[in-house]
């Protein structure tokens, strides 16, 4: 698999990475199963994956425990990438920026994840009570003590505050990330985008750009619409977040059907085999060589085929016709 490099000091990971959230936060509990997931995992490291991204909050921990069984067997094969910074709470979810918390909180993903080191930590959330600066400090002492290589800030879940291309929708972020730049140097930021996400593309993107700074692409699937494998009125479990996603109404769905038609003509223009969900992964690629998408998946079969979208080459032709596509509609609009 193509190799990208993150941050000032060169970080290669695999072009393609793999979330691994699914398999134990988010989504339906009763599809969540150890032994598959693990086979999903192993699956993505052989098909050229490197870059494994989860978080101390999934589960809470056990996610974390379940990458640990991989990392102990193939940690040379694994760049791995956690978070900390929110605390799962009974039905909330809350920010701790604390420095002690900060450094608790990374000794103990060292030792569910069974290594000495992580690759990249990130900043989940930062806490409205304390200031970024001094957490971001406390995780730069980690990178002193040679715990952490690298640091990282989390903006997924930003609030979309509009639909178009040209929104501002990260402005919020990049004066977080000009705060702690300043303190310590980012090596990477985690952002939602895709097709029908398109929003860092306007000013956090090009921020990155600028600076060195890689842009780890959550949702580059668009949590499973743009693959084409949902049917609009299919349903979803009640534990799962699309079930009240604005974007995953019977009506909704059926309205942004042009996004996924507009995929997978230019897959059929590639040939058998290549897939919708490969076309908007090599839509993230394309954005610039500092981007990774990192697709979550918690299935053997979709881990090899998000892998493949690596070698997949869209032409100027492809790119312009996936631009003119609709944007995608919210159920308010």
């Amino acid at each position: 698999m193509e190799r990208r490099t993150i941050g000032a000091t060169a970080l290669g990971v695999g072009a393609i990475g793999l979330g691994c959230m699914p398999m134990n936060w988010g989504y339906s509990r009763s599809q969540q199963r150890g032994d598959r997931s693990l086979r999903a995992v192993h699956a993505a490291l052989d098909a050229g994956v490197s870059l494994l991204d989860t978080a101390d909050m999934y589960g809470p921990f056990t996610n974390e425990l379940l990458l640990g069984r991989v990392l102990k067997e193939r940690r040379s094969d694994v760049f791995v990438s956690t978070k900390c910074g929110l605390l799962v709470g009974d039905g909330h979810v809350v920010a701790n920026g604390r420095p002690e918390y900060v450094r608790r909180a990374c000794d103990a993903s060292l030792r569910r994840l069974q290594t000495d080191v992580l690759d990249l930590y990130l900043l989940h959330r930062a806490d409205p009570e304390v200031p970024v600066e001094e957490t971001w400090g406390a995780m730069a002492g980690l990178v002193t003590a040679g715990k952490v290589r690298a640091l990282g800030l989390s903006a997924v879940g930003v609030r979309r505050t509009r639909r178009s291309r040209t929104g501002d929708l990260h402005e919020g972020t990049i004066r977080q990330l000009t705060r702690v730049q300043q303190v310590f140097p980012v090596a990477a930021v985690q952002a939602e985008l895709s097709l029908w996400a398109p929003e860092a593309l306007a000013r956090l993107l090009p921020w990155c750009a600028d600076r060195g700074v890689g842009l780890l692409a959550a949702m580059p699937l668009g949590s499973g619409f743009l693959t084409g494998t949902l049917t609009p009125g299919g349903g979803f479990e009640p534990d799962d977040p699309r079930a009240r996603h604005p974007r995953f109404t019977s009506e909704m769905m059926a309205a942004n059907q042009p996004l996924v038609a507009g995929l997978r003509r230019v897959a059929e223009r590639h040939g058998d085999g290549v897939t919708p969900a490969q076309v908007a992964l090599a839509w993230v690629l394309a954005q610039g060589r500092h981007v990774v998408p990192v697709p979550g998946t918690k299935r053997e079969r979709w881990a090899v085929e998000n892998a493949g979208a690596a070698g997949l080459r869209l032409t100027a032709g492809d790119l312009a016709e996936l631009a003119a596509l609709p944007d995608a509609r919210e159920s308010w609009d």
